[in-house]
C-alpha cells in the first residue's frame, strides 16, 4: 500500500487555503494520528478495489479524511465514525466512477483478495476471484468488499453506503449470486468490467 501519511496540521493548511475559517476540528492530533493508524490501510485497500485504481485511491484516501475533519461531526463510539469515514469514501468513489463512466476498471494485484486456502490453491482462487470482482457493479464490490474483506455487520454497510439496514441482507445475497454466477460461468476468462447502471 502506498497510502501517504496525512496530519491534521496538513488537513488545516488546506481548509485555511480554501479559506473556510469558521470549521471547525473536533479530533485534536494524538487523536486524529490514531485513528488514521487503525483504519487507512482498510481504507485503501476498500478504494483500490472499488475503483481499481491505485493512484485514485491515493487520493480518495487523502480527500475522505479531509471531508471526514471538515465535517465536525460528533460520533457516538469508534465503530460510528468508522461508518462514516466508509460512507465519505463510498460517496467519492461513486463520484469518480461517474466522472470516468465508460473507463475500464484496472486489474489490482491478486493478492488483495483475501483467501483462506494455502500456496498454489490459494493463488489461484484469488486470481479467478479478483476477476469476477472486476465484473460486477461498483455496489456489489463494495458490499462485498465491506462483508467480507472489511467483516462489516449488515449495519455497518448500510451506514457505509447510506442504505436502508433492512435492504442489506437481500442486496449482498443478490452480490453474491451475481459474484457466484461469474465464477461458475468463466472460471478461465475474465469478464468484462460492468459499465453504466452503477449506483
Amino acid at each position: 500500500m502506498s497510502v501517504r501519511d496525512v496530519t491534521l496540521s496538513e488537513i488545516q493548511r488546506l481548509e485555511a487555503l480554501a479559506g473556510d475559517a469558521e470549521a471547525r476540528f473536533v479530533m485534536d492530533e494524538d487523536a486524529f494520528r490514531s485513528f488514521y493508524d487503525r483504519t487507512a490501510r482498510s481504507l485503501w485497500g476498500y478504494l483500490a478495489r472499488l475503483t481499481g485504481d491505485r493512484a485514485l485511491a491515493d487520493d480518495l484516501v487523502q480527500e475522505t479524511f479531509y471531508r471526514f475533519l471538515r465535517a465536525a461531526s460528533p460520533y457516538e463510539n469508534e465503530a460510528h465514525r468508522r461508518n462514516a469515514l466508509f460512507r465519505i469514501a463510498t460517496n467519492l468513489a461513486r463520484d469518480a466512477h461517474r466522472r470516468r463512466r465508460l473507463r475500464p476498471l484496472a486489474p489490482l494485484p491478486d493478492t488483495e483478495i483475501p483467501a483462506p486456502d494455502r500456496g498454489a490453491a490459494r493463488v489461484e482462487h484469488a486470481t479467478d476471484l479478483s476477476r469476477a470482482m472486476r465484473g460486477l457493479k461498483m455496489r456489489d464490490r463494495a458490499m462485498l468488499w465491506l462483508a467480507y474483506g472489511e467483516g462489516s455487520s449488515h449495519q455497518e454497510i448500510a451506514e457505509a453506503m447510506g442504505l436502508s439496514a433492512g435492504s442489506v441482507k437481500l442486496l449482498l445475497y443478490r452480490a453474491r449470486r451475481r459474484l457466484a454466477a461469474i465464477l461458475t460461468s468463466t472460471s478461465s476468462v475474465a469478464p468484462r468490467p460492468a459499465t453504466g447502471g452503477d449506483r
